[in-house]
């Protein structure tokens, strides 16, 4: 055991010079991203949507991507976003729409469901969505579920489950909130459309406050973990972070879940070096967060992560299950409606 003991001293020092070698490459990409001054966030919309690709469960298969959609499920998410388009309602509609197409009949333009449901929406003729035939033309459910839409006040200020869940009035209100990435996606590859949800309008912060937060974070590596540890000798996760951007002038809330509405939201694919990062045991319930990290850029993070290690840089995990698909901007007004 004596022999282990000096490897395991050396994991944080051999941690701490890679760390320090990226200060300089840090700070560059920081003055860089945060150089235009600061500026108030301008989001309308509530920024719920993950851009970066939605994960769910379609017919009970997990990972289903743009990518791995059939032929027949582009078709029909081709159609929605068309019909939509053409009848002038915005991206967002799109995305809405896409997102309970998906829920409700995995984008697949069915003949049966619950009850008299059919179609990509699942709309009863019972309740005054149409006729059989109707509601199982792609076009016409497509045109009839905008136009309802368009008719719930402020619906553009909702998240995008409330506003399905407002149209469609499921007995499952929160199932639409999955496949908001997955439906950003195909608004993005199929319609050319790079914000559909509206989420890219987080403001910058001033010069040099996101290096200063930095900075304090790296030069904390090495230092062990300790639950509830706020420094100057040991870190949690939360607190290594209340720490870093106390130092840049901006105060954050003590634990994880409250950090995580401590800022202007942005899809997590689209985070420049400072910005908060968030793990949780269910990526589309923020109160399940459990862990929070900073980015650096170039697809590298520092973390506390957990007992027994020591706060750390190490590669961003992209696909990681329980990444939560936004990210929080410190010191920005929170962009939610």
């Amino acid at each position: 055991m004596r022999l282990l003991r000096p490897i395991r001293l050396l994991v944080p020092a051999v941690a701490v010079a890679a760390a320090l070698g990226l200060v300089l490459v840090v700070w560059l990409i920081a003055f860089t991203v945060n150089g235009g001054g600061s500026r108030p966030a301008s989001g309308l919309y509530s920024c719920d949507a993950g851009l970066s690709g939605g994960v769910g469960l379609a017919g009970g298969r997990p990972g289903t991507t743009a990518a791995t959609l059939s032929e027949e499920q582009r078709g029909n998410a081709a159609t929605i976003i068309g019909v939509a388009r053409d009848m002038g309602a915005p991206p967002r509609a799109w995305l809405v729409a896409l997102a309970t197409a998906m829920q409700e009949s995995t984008l697949r333009n069915i003949d049966y469901g619950d009850r008299d449901s059919l179609g990509l929406f699942q709309q009863r003729p019972s309740q005054g969505w149409g006729s059989p035939a109707q509601v199982t033309d792609p076009v016409y459910s497509t045109t009839i579920f905008i136009e309802r839409l368009l008719e719930v006040p402020g619906w553009e200020r909702m998240p995008v489950t409330v506003a399905a869940q407002t149209v469609q009035r499921s007995a499952f209100p929160d199932a639409y909130a999955k496949w908001e990435g997955l439906a950003a996606d195909l608004v993005t590859q199929l319609a050319d459309v790079a914000d559909p949800a509206g989420c890219g309008r987080t403001a910058v912060l001033a010069e040099g406050v996101a290096g200063t937060a930095i900075a304090f974070a790296l030069g904390e590596v090495g230092k062990p973990y300790l639950w509830g540890g706020t420094g100057p000798d040991r870190y949690d996760c939360s607190g290594l972070l209340l720490r870093a951007w106390q130092a840049a002038g901006i105060n954050l809330p003590r634990v994880s879940r409250q950090q995580f509405y401590a800022g202007g939201h942005l899809p997590v694919r689209q985070m420049q070096p400072g910005d908060l990062y968030f793990l949780a045991t269910d990526p589309s319930d923020p109160s399940t967060i459990h862990h929070v990290a900073m980015y650096l850029g170039n697809d590298q993070i520092v973390e506390a992560p957990y007992t027994g290690e020591f706060v750390r840089v190490r590669p961003m995990n992209w696909d990681h299950r329980e990444l939560v698909p936004l990210a929080t901007r410190p010191g920005t007004t929170p962009n939610r409606a």
